[in-house]
């Protein structure tokens, strides 16, 4: 009976935290708010106004001072026996001498680390959750090579139990939401706080910009080619891919003339909407790629049709192109050992995130996985080790930029978190140590300034409604 009622003490904290994240939108100025292009009335086209706008609040904190910790603040910086204030749900300051405002909690953190909250660019938390139950597979709309009209966020369950332990375990404040990669085009990605909330909406990071999932390789000539359809081929995924971006210049064209000149407005189609805003550098391309000899054709593919490639994702071949990525802008984000699990796969090593590291790559870790999501600073410790053996002397500090500010600039989003720089959003982790040993855990986390994982407090630890379950028949009324 105490349990149920504790059960029930915790749902209605929950609720009441939820419906923080799920109030009305407050519009939110970012670089890409504009009007929609030929927004005049009858002619909205609405590829750059989302019809499913971030309803996300931030959720009640007070100003906290941590003190007398070892800090990484994201971008390569480190201090010892530092201190981070934040307050108003951005970071205020950070140093070794910090004095806290009148009524503000006082963390004394000796021993322990700081550092900004994880940020995973590659997740399918939601749309494939746990249990792993076919009912609740959503991830990849797998009946066409082009799928660029689907959205990876009408699939996300908010209660996942996953979010809560890639919060609690992980230190996960930030992920990316992608769909799966069976297609060339798989649609577009969605960027969330890593919160409590009963919609997606009120999970949306606001003013984050969406992603477009692309992939080449084996899997979509795999899934059509065994289907006998195209493609079947790797010289299939190019010919698709080219088609399908011939059709959106075209689109883009019509567009723009209607907008300029008036007349008959050209017929709506959603999924060139999305490969629009990719041609406007609205939308940002997650490409799901493995060899190397296959990214410097999408690159090549990119500059024929002047659209920009964020970041490849996976890219276990990424450091015998590093020089190309980096001269072409493009993230690189990869597994410190996960390779050889197919034939794509197979030219996979330890040492790749430090190889793009040395070469001025801008790169970072992924997950693509609900398990690993739950230990990415591990993986990070893994590839720094494997860096370190091979004669790539990476600071701790500067390996951090692997699990926070490189992700964030992967995603738009580096201007805003990823870094623990006054006026950023407060996503913060505090460590009960060494945060790239095994025996480290988080102790608290932090997202926008609010105390949402405390190990030390049964009330601030995060438990999904699936994980509650059903009460019984014999319960106490």
């Amino acid at each position: 009976m105490k349990l149920r009622s504790a059960a029930r003490t915790w749902v209605g904290s929950l609720t009441a935290l939820a419906l923080i994240g799920c109030g009305q939108p407050t519009p939110v100025k970012t670089a890409s708010d504009k009007p929609a292009p030929g927004s005049g009335p009858g002619k909205g086209h609405g590829y750059s106004h989302d019809p499913y706008p971030s309803t996300y609040r931030p959720y009640p904190g007070v100003p906290t001072l941590v003190r007398d910790v070892t800090v990484y603040d994201g971008e390569g910086g480190r201090i010892d026996h530092g201190a981070v204030l934040f307050a108003d749900g951005k970071v205020v300051a950070i140093g070794q001498t910090l004095d806290a405002p009148a009524g503000a909690t006082v963390i004394d953190g000796a021993g322990k680390w700081v550092t900004p909250g994880i940020i995973d660019v590659h997740s399918h938390l939601g749309d494939y959750p746990s249990p792993a139950v076919q009912a609740n597979s959503d991830g990849n709309e797998a009946t066409s090579p082009v799928t660029a009209d689907v959205w990876a966020e009408h699939s996300v369950w908010p209660q996942d139990p996953g979010f809560g332990r890639a919060l609690a375990n992980g230190g996960v404040t930030t992920l990316e939401i992608l769909p799966g990669s069976a297609n060339l085009f798989g649609g577009r990605s969605v960027v969330l706080k890593n919160v409590y909330a009963r919609t997606v909406q009120g999970m949306k990071f606001p003013g984050a910009p969406y992603g477009l999932k692309m992939a080449c390789g084996e899997n979509p000539k795999r899934v059509y080619g065994s289907k006998g359809r195209e493609p079947s081929t790797r010289m299939g995924n190019i010919a698709v891919d080219r088609a399908t971006w011939a059709k959106a210049v075209e689109y883009r064209r019509k567009w723009d003339k209607y907008e300029k000149d008036g007349g008959e407005a050209p017929t709506r189609d959603i999924a060139m909407d999305t490969l629009r805003g990719v041609l406007d550098g609205e939308i940002r391309v997650q490409n799901h790629c493995y060899r190397a000899d296959e990214m410097a054709n999408v690159i090549d593919m990119s500059k024929e049709f002047g659209y920009h490639v964020a970041a490849f994702h996976h890219a276990v071949e990424a450091y015998k192109v590093a020089d190309l990525l980096k001269a072409n802008g493009v993230c690189a984000a990869v597994w410190s050992d996960w390779y050889g699990f197919k034939m794509e796969s197979f030219d996979g090593i330890r040492e790749n995130l430090a190889l793009l590291q040395q070469a001025g790559t801008c790169a970072m870790i992924h997950s693509d996985d609900e398990n690993g999501i739950q230990r990415l600073n591990q993986e990070v410790a893994k590839a720094l080790s494997a860096g370190r053996h091979a004669g790539i002397a990476i600071p701790d500090a500067v390996a951090w930029e692997w699990l926070s500010y490189n992700p964030a600039k992967a995603l738009g989003i580096a201007d805003r978190t990823g870094s623990l720089k006054p006026g950023k959003m407060a996503d913060v982790v505090l460590w009960n140590g060494d945060p790239f040993s095994v025996y480290t855990r988080p102790e608290k986390v932090w997202v926008d300034g609010a105390l949402l994982y405390d190990a030390n407090d049964p009330h601030r630890r995060p438990v999904s409604d699936f994980e509650l379950g059903q009460p019984g028949s014999g319960d106490v009324k």
